[in-house]
């Protein structure tokens, strides 16, 4: 207890944080680069304004962004919005729009996203659609079989189309588009580097990567290289544990050397650049053989990649904070947290 209160004061650590991560076992190398949720919320309200927000964490908002930026991503054949009463090419609020949308383009496979949605939520993969005169059938990705009406409610959705991963990564889990994790910062001169990357990959008969999906495969990946490493099962943070190879295929894993890395790395940071309104992202990455397709771009995301990388990330978006804060730029801070007392805050902020 008196540790957990010490690193609680110097880095506000909270107490979940102190235990899933086992601080009481780790180096004091980690224990001094782990950035917490206090901090992160501090650095991530300036990097990533909060009147920015909307930009990366609305998939129809973010899809259309990225697209006239040059970002590639999955094509996007239809937007339904239950609230619009404007029927437009792309944009229905109707059962009977959204297959006229997809008829007209010969859709027979996509998936289905509501836009607000992460960590693997409401994912519906298509396999084939059988269209009838109003309405549709959709043959899912888990067997079942549903009309689209069914689907369509209240809340928005985008329907996308399927990425086709590498024969390589497909054969870390071939059921699942398996994704790199992009830890990218945008400088104040231009410049954008990446700061780790890790993969998620997903189980046998799963079509998510992500843990909250039903994946709970992930693995390190060596920034410089592009090989993978420190690959762990999960299967919650009582019970993980080191593996070498995909606990269902037998397939290797720990020294798996993603090709054409170093391509994708310069790709991935004109992403970045693309979109400066997010400076410090996290990027899934679909590797396709077209190149680094985003799945999704996150401006606030969770600490875990630090247990897959095991190393914390706190100097990089420091230093990248403290860049941004010389040029002095200001900006409102909407997601500051209530934990600590801004007094506390300021001073594990300042007082290096």
């Amino acid at each position: 207890m008196r540790d957990y209160f010490h690193l609680h004061r110097k880095r506000g650590i909270t107490l979940e944080e102190y235990d899933q991560f086992s601080m009481y076992n780790r180096s004091e190398a980690f224990r001094q680069q782990f950035l917490g949720i206090n901090e992160q919320r501090y650095y991530l309200d300036y990097l990533n304004p909060n009147k920015y927000y909307i930009l990366s964490r609305n998939k129809y908002v973010a899809h259309t962004l990225m697209q006239n930026a040059g970002i590639r991503t999955s094509e996007l054949y239809a937007y339904f919005q239950p609230e619009g009463a404007v029927e437009s090419e792309n944009v229905s609020n109707s059962t009977s729009g959204i297959c006229r949308v997809l008829r007209e383009k010969g859709v027979q496979k996509c998936v289905i996203k509501t836009t607000e949605s992460s960590h693997g939520d409401n994912v519906v993969v298509v396999n084939s659609i059988e269209y009838l005169e109003e309405d549709a059938m959709l043959h899912l990705f888990n067997g079942k079989v549903t009309r689209l009406s069914e689907l369509l409610a209240d809340e928005p959705l985008i329907f996308e189309s399927i990425v086709v991963q590498t024969d390589q990564m497909a054969s870390l889990n071939a059921s699942s588009v398996n994704t790199v994790r992009f830890m990218t910062l945008l400088y104040p001169d231009g410049e954008a580097r990446i700061i780790a990357t890790f993969t998620k990959i997903g189980r046998a008969g799963k079509c998510v990567d992500n843990a909250g999906g039903g994946g709970n495969v992930d693995a390190c990946i060596d920034t410089e290289t592009g090989t993978l490493q420190y690959a762990i099962q999960y299967d919650g943070w009582q019970n993980i544990r080191d593996i070498d190879v995909h606990p269902d295929s037998g397939n290797p894993i720990n020294g798996v050397q993603i090709h054409d890395w170093q391509d994708i790395k310069k790709e991935v940071l004109k992403f970045q650049q693309a979109l400066p309104f997010i400076k410090a992202a996290g990027w899934d990455i679909a590797i396709t053989n077209d190149g680094p397709v985003v799945i999704e771009v996150n401006d606030f995301w969770d600490r875990t990649g630090q247990y897959f990388i095991r190393k914390g990330w706190r100097p990089e978006i420091r230093d990248c904070f403290f860049a941004w804060k010389k040029t002095g730029k200001r900006y409102d801070f909407g997601r500051l947290p209530h934990t600590l007392s801004p007094k506390h805050l300021q001073k594990i902020i300042h007082n290096e």
